[in-house]
């Protein structure tokens, strides 16, 4: 554990150090905190409703853009060959630098207070509600960055690494859209496969439920077990690269 806290320290000083983590995640956050706003004036519901539907496709940008920092510009930088030398094992490696993606996450979370403070000098807002989004928010961002970390160990190139990680993020919200279940289940009835795609698939499906106040064990389980596949993956690169 002292060597992942050591890894932790290390890339979010890494991240910090370079602009990417700055600029991405401020632009992330005032463009979702612009667009809550103009919604919830519309709207004029005491909830935070617009923050989280919004909140996915943020992260969909956000965290690839972290990720394609921790491993592939690692490898193109050659600064990989480097952390190979120190008695690291690869559990290790991707463990660290998947807490220092997760902190900047948090933080990322943490900054959309503003909108939470804007309902309670309204009235009187659902404090269950906004908890359970926000569990969910936490929960999707553990998946989005643990597979756009994987996918980013697998290149050295950024910006393939960014666009893979953005491709497999879309991956996982688009699976459970409305519109595109009833497409893909209007095709192939006898098959279902839209609705086979959003049950199996889908982290919007289940980011939906916390949003609306459901706080499941299988949906839980499944963001979890699901992070862990990706991270447990990414494990696997790393020994093949140092192989």
């Amino acid at each position: 554990m002292r060597a992942v806290n050591l890894i932790a320290r290390r890339e979010l000083r890494a991240l910090f150090d370079a602009p990417v983590a700055y600029v991405a995640t401020a632009a992330s956050l005032l463009v979702l905190l612009s667009l809550f706003t103009t919604e919830f004036f519309i709207a004029g519901r005491l909830d935070l409703n617009p923050l989280f539907r919004w909140l996915p496709a943020v992260a969909a940008l956000l965290l690839p853009a972290l990720a394609m920092r921790l491993w592939a510009e690692e490898r193109r930088r050659r600064t990989f060959e480097l952390w190979v030398t120190l008695p690291f094992t690869a559990t290790e490696l991707v463990l660290g630098k998947y807490i220092a993606g997760m902190a900047i996450w948090s933080l990322f979370l943490l900054g959309t207070t503003p909108a939470i403070a804007l309902l309670y000098s309204l009235g009187a807002p659902d404090l269950g509600l906004i908890c359970s989004g926000y569990l969910g928010a936490l929960l999707l961002g553990s998946l989005l960055l643990s597979q756009a970390l994987f996918l980013s160990s697998l290149t050295k190139e950024v910006v393939v690494a960014f666009l893979t990680g953005c491709a497999g993020s879309i991956l996982l919200l688009a699976s459970g859209a409305p519109r595109l279940v009833a497409v893909l289940d209007g095709l192939a009835p006898e098959l279902a496969l839209g609705s086979n795609l959003a049950e199996h698939l889908s982290a919007l499906v289940r980011f939906d439920a916390f949003r609306d106040g459901f706080i499941g064990l299988s949906h839980s389980a499944w963001f979890i077990g699901t992070s862990l596949v990706f991270l447990a993956a990414n494990a696997w690169a790393v020994r093949n690269i140092r192989d």
